[in-house]
Formats: C-alpha cells, structure tokens, sequence
C-alpha cells in the first residue's frame, strides 16, 4: 500500500475514534487553509453530511473547533462555538502539535476549558499536524 493511502486511511480511523457516526450534524468553525482536509472528509464520509459552516442557525450533534495560538481568546472561541450545540453534544477542539506553528500550550488549553464551564474527556492525535481534545459541558 502507498503512504498516501496509509494516511487517508489513518485519518479516516482518526474521524471513527472520534466517534462520529452516521447522520450527525458537525459545525466546523475555524477552518482555513492548515487544516486537515483527509480527516474532515474523514467526518463528512461517516456522517454523511458536509461538516456546516460557522453560519449554521440550527442544532449540530458536534462542533469542531480548530483554534491556532493567534487566533485569538481561546476561552472566548469555547463559549461561542457553544452557541449551537446540543445540550449533550460534543465539542472537539483541533489545536497544532507541539513544535507546529500556532501550537497552544496544554496549560493554556486547560485554563480555557476550566474558564468556559467545559470538561475534558479525551485526547488524541487526529492528523499528522493535529490534536484533538474531546470536551463537554461540566457535570454539576
């Protein structure tokens, strides 16, 4: 087998890991031109939907942020990617590995999700450039 096809398989089992699953809704916010493409399509094939926009006005199952060091208020990119999803819905944020441009600090990240009410509740390597890092809304 090719490397390429190492990859997109990878990438396809990465979108499985996560656990997205048919028919899903998932709001990408934060999508530009770094970003993993393979495991987006990855999502879009295991759903069966095209990961919607940060314009999306309804209810999303997932939300998929993926957030670089200069873009911004991390906390503040949490609360609002909140916006639209469901109540028991899951949150992945996409951050750069370490030594990757725009890498977040684990601190940082912890300090945000404590900020913004959320919990972690998984962390795994989702591209060659990525991590992702499952979180949900706090249990009271």
């Amino acid at each position: 087998m090719s490397a390429a096809v190492d990859q997109a398989e990878e990438r396809a089992s990465a979108a499985a890991r996560m656990g997205f699953v048919s028919g899903q809704v998932v709001q990408e916010i934060g999508h530009g031109g770094d970003v993993d493409e393979e495991l987006r399509e990855g999502i879009a094939s295991l759903t069966g939907k095209p990961l919607e926009g940060e314009e999306l006005d309804d209810v999303a199952d997932a939300v998929l942020l993926w957030f670089r060091l200069d873009d911004g208020d991390l906390t503040d990119a949490l609360v609002d990617s909140l916006t639209y999803l469901e109540a028991d819905g899951e949150l992945w944020l996409c951050t750069p590995k370490p030594g990757r441009a725009g890498f977040v600090e684990a601190g940082d990240i912890g300090e945000a999700v404590a900020t913004a009410g959320l919990s972690r509740t998984k962390a795994i390597s989702i591209a060659g450039d990525w991590t992702g890092v499952r979180l949900s809304r706090a249990r009271h």
